[in-house]
């Protein structure tokens, strides 16, 4: 079995939208980093992009 690690990846957000991330993030209980995650997740299921 292949152990698969996380990219670790440097992002610049506009401090606006990591405000507005950070909200969303507390509101679901998800770390930062969790959120973005999940944020992109949905956006390439939207975009029929989607891993599988």
């Amino acid at each position: 079995m292949v152990k698969r690690e996380p990219k670790k990846v440097l992002l610049r957000l506009d401090p606006s939208i990591h405000e507005a991330i950070a909200k969303w993030a507390a509101d679901d209980l998800r770390s930062i980093n969790a959120q973005i995650e999940f944020a992109l997740r949905l956006a390439l299921k939207q975009a029929g992009r989607d891993p599988k």
